[in-house]
């Protein structure tokens, strides 16, 4: 399928600002700039309804970070989601996120705990993965005061599709149940890793191949096991006994075909993995909604996907 127009036009607007490039600047205007793109181009109408949202701070890897609860309309129990946020582990935030983690909330009728987990190159890995994996554990246990049911999914977007599947698999490493997973253009395997999508994709298409290195060498450049399933959850010696996934592609993303070979891997090892193919996105699409009307059908399917496989696990 082409390029969604709306989301070419997206791409030309980002080209004709003649900006630098992410991986030319430094993290802080890294920072800037994606909370302009995101959060900072939101007009009031754009931003998703809920019934409530609520910051607070959750239990990290290191001592307390900042998370956003958010509760959907309706009387509960409602399955309880921790969400962990894109921006290649450099420069994502709770605003960057925030109508993202809006959409989740009210279209699968879910309490989305969103975490704010520590960034690198200030904190390189495994600070922010360390953050995700106690911040899960804590949603977990408070699960019955957040949503009120025994329904705890994880959920996020790139970076934060890479820390979900991980999560995962420590939890069910230790003995601690999780429901469902919806990755979203996930990185699951390790940066030198060999996907015909990362050459046809590499430039062009919002996440280029630079901006993909400057990420990953500021937050794990300096670590020399590029195979530890902390990094490459797809290289974990088992995907046995993982929570039923949900896991979004988009066709123009370097990192398509790492998320359909997660969704293969977990079949192969005996798990459930529903894969949406988001024919015409680009990397970043779950944000842009509101340029593109064929983003925000892939979008809203995509949650209703979810939500369907929150409700097969009620129990």
């Amino acid at each position: 399928m082409p390029l969604d127009p709306h989301l070419g036009g997206v791409l030309q607007m980002l080209g004709a600002a003649n900006k630098k490039t992410t991986a030319e600047g430094t993290p802080e205007e890294g920072r800037a700039g994606y909370l302009a793109l995101t959060k900072g181009s939101l007009t009031p109408e754009q931003v998703v309804p809920v019934a409530s949202l609520q910051d607070t701070s959750v239990p990290g890897g290191a001592g307390p970070v900042a998370a956003r609860i958010y509760r959907p309309e309706g009387i509960g129990p409602f399955p309880t989601v921790a969400y962990f946020h894109g921006g290649g582990y450099v420069i994502g935030n709770l605003d960057t996120h925030d109508n993202i983690c809006r959409e989740i909330c009210r279209g699968a009728q879910a309490v989305v705990v969103s975490v704010d987990y520590r960034l690198a190159p200030e904190h390189p890995f495994p600070a922010g993965i360390e953050d995700a994996v106690a911040s899960a554990k804590w949603v977990v246990a408070n699960a019955h005061e957040l949503g009120g049911s025994n329904v705890v999914a994880v959920a996020g977007d790139s970076a934060g599709g890479n820390f979900c599947a991980v999560v995962t698999q420590q939890l069910r490493d230790e003995g601690i149940p999780l429901a469902a997973q919806f990755l979203i253009y996930p990185a699951v395997d390790h940066a030198a890793a060999e996907y015909a999508s990362a050459e046809q994709n590499a430039r062009g298409y919002f996440l280029e191949a630079e901006t993909m290195a400057w990420f990953y060498n500021h937050y794990a450049g300096g670590y020399a096991d590029t195979l530890d399933p902390r990094l490459a959850p797809l290289q974990a010696q088992s995907l046995a006994n993982l929570p039923p996934a949900v896991i979004v592609n988009a066709e123009f993303d370097p990192l398509r075909d790492q998320g359909a070979a997660y969704a293969h891997a977990l079949r192969a090892a005996g798990g459930q993995a529903e894969l949406i193919e988001g024919a015409g996105m680009i990397h970043g699409f779950f944000d842009m909604g509101r340029w593109s009307p064929g983003a925000q059908a892939v979008i809203t399917r995509s949650i209703e996907r979810f939500a369907a496989l929150l409700k097969s696990q009620t129990r």
